[in-house]
């Protein structure tokens, strides 16, 4: 598996992460298989929530891989915390809540430690000093290696940063070939119609700019969990497309589909959801696909977008 440099942190990490939301669909047996498999193709970098059914999937995965100290140190494990689910849903980024969370997290991956912490959902009454204290101590502590976000805006991080000392090393984004207003707002700036909304206030070339590696969710589905894409009758030209390219390289659909997002020069990492182990595979060979320039675009086109 090709591998991409996280952030300004000093990981080495495999272009494609797995996604561990819907491990809990599985029973042992597969759950076991499913991460053996991630981790025969070289798809080491494993991504959870505290709030994926309420830690459950963090208790599935550990006991799936057989996580102990040799197991540990051959994996990068990254979750996220800060939604709420119970007793009511709401976001929380308080000092004493982060804290817990990952506690929480740590005991539930059988582990000491993090590579990676994200803040999942923005808190609207979030106060950067109190998340400056909380990652102070859980790096200190060695409970936490590196930082980062999830679905915020540059505003928000530039904000944050100003208190925290740890520097972000990636933002994780809805991105998809049909959810790429990421991408194709910055291509329609200064047209008076829907295609030049700012919807991201410029999050991709933000994260460029400050070197932060954009995770891509959701790269298979259309609007807010409507469906996937693939397949859909909603995108009769998008599909003919992507298998028009699968068929010159030789591989599936759902290989040129992630390829399509690790041709953007962000160095995009994207996060797969499939708990389907041949999937997966077909996910993990597009690392070895480099879409040509006029592929990238025929797609892009071909899922809707308008070129002005």
């Amino acid at each position: 598996m090709r591998t991409i440099k996280l952030g300004k942190s000093d990981l080495q990490v495999p272009t494609i992460a797995v996604g561990c939301m819907r491990i809990n669909s599985l029973d042992a047996k597969a759950a076991e298989t499913f991460v053996k498999t991630a981790l025969d193709i070289g798809a080491n970098f494993f991504d959870h929530a505290d709030c994926y059914s309420d830690g459950e999937c963090e208790s599935i995965f550990a006991k799936a891989i057989g996580m102990n100290g040799t197991v540990r140190e051959k994996v990068f494990l990254q979750s996220k915390c800060g939604i709420v689910t119970s007793p009511g849903r709401m976001f929380d980024f308080s000092k004493s809540h982060i804290l817990e969370a990952v506690d929480g997290t740590l005991k539930r991956l059988k582990t000491d430690y993090l590579d990676v912490l994200l803040l999942h959902r923005p808190d609207a009454l979030v106060e950067p000093e109190e998340v400056a204290e909380a990652f102070d101590e859980l790096h200190s502590s060695g409970k936490v290696r590196n930082f980062g976000v999830s679905n915020q805006d540059p505003n928000l991080i530039s904000l944050l940063q100003h208190h925290v000392k740890q520097p972000f090393v990636a933002n994780q984004l809805q991105l998809s070939v049909t959810n790429a207003t990421l991408i194709s707002q910055t291509m329609n700036m200064n047209i008076s119609d829907d295609m030049a909304l700012d919807r991201d206030n410029g999050a991709l070339n933000y994260c460029r700019l400050h070197q932060i590696t954009i995770q891509a969710w959701s790269p298979f589905q259309y609007g807010f969990f409507e469906g996937v894409f693939l397949g859909s009758d909603k995108y009769p030209e998008l599909n003919a497309k992507l298998g028009e390219v699968a068929t010159r390289y030789g591989v599936s659909p759902t290989t040129i589909v992630m390829a399509w997002l690790l041709r953007h020069p962000a160095k995009i990492q994207p996060v797969t959801g499939t708990m389907n182990v041949s999937r997966l595979k077909d996910c993990a060979k597009a690392a070895d696909v480099t879409l040509t320039r006029e592929e990238w675009y025929e797609i892009f086109q071909a899922a809707g977008h308008r070129l002005p």
